[in-house]
């Protein structure tokens, strides 16, 4: 008699046994031996819950305190009406205060350091005090030019208003906290001959024109018809001021 097949079944089961024993093992490892679905535990949605209700608070205390900015700032109309005021005049006097490029007739003034002669030396009774243009030399021809009436004023590349200061460091020129080599060059808007009229009788002006003949310093003098000053760069900063009467608002 023929020998019954045997059933799968007698190899499957232990298969599903040894699974379900791997199953059971490896989720005791990843939960630490506590439960998984742990009532207790935080759910996706309450933590986007409790974030947003955090944004929500920020954002509240943020309008707080932007109103509280606008009541201090420019929040009511009289704080609105006093801001234009205030803007209204900056701009009437940004012309007078330097702040506009301009355009116009002039003069142009350039002073340079002595040059060597041909056989390329310097006057042999010169100390190097004597060669080079100096401060005062440099204040003496701005301070001709303001007195004769000059509308506007550009030393090299920059527009020179009540706060400049052209300071000489060495042989080199520092203006507004940057530094220039000589030649330099100061262009003027306004009436020439006026101008001409009073470098030429500047005692300072007098005593440089001196040092040119002898030493061989620079000086030279033209006037044009379109000359061109720069605008001075927004942010102009008061380090020392006071108020010089009622603001009128």
């Amino acid at each position: 008699m023929a020998r019954a097949g045997r059933s799968p079944w007698r190899y499957g089961v232990p298969v599903v046994c040894l699974c379900a024993g791997l199953l059971l093992a490896t989720t005791h490892t990843v939960s630490g031996g506590s439960e998984i679905r742990r009532s207790d535990a935080p759910r996706l949605v309450d933590l986007v819950r409790d974030a947003q209700a955090s944004v929500d608070d920020l954002a509240a205390q943020r309008e707080r305190l932007v109103d509280e900015v606008d009541n201090h700032h420019g929040g009511s109309p009289s704080a609105s009406a006093a801001l234009a005021a205030i803007t209204g005049r900056a701009d009437a006097l940004s012309a007078d205060a330097g702040l506009e490029a301009e355009h116009g007739p002039g003069l142009v003034v350039t002073l340079n350091d002595a040059q060597r002669d041909a056989e390329g030396r310097f006057p042999g009774d010169a100390s190097a005090d004597d060669l080079v243009v100096h401060q005062q030399d440099i204040e003496a021809v701005l301070n001709a030019m303001w007195s004769a009436g000059a509308e506007a004023i550009q030393m090299q590349d920059q527009r020179i208003i009540s706060t400049s200061a052209p300071l000489c460091v060495g042989n080199t020129l520092l203006l507004n906290g940057r530094t220039y080599s000589p030649p330099y060059v100061m262009t003027a808007i306004g009436d020439a001959s006026a101008m001409q009229a009073a470098l030429a009788t500047s005692p300072m002006v007098e005593l440089y024109k001196r040092y040119v003949l002898r030493f061989g310093l620079g000086y030279t003098e033209e006037r044009t018809t379109d000359a061109t000053v720069a605008a001075h760069p927004p942010a102009v900063r008061m380090r020392y001021a006071k108020p010089a009467g009622p603001l009128g608002y």
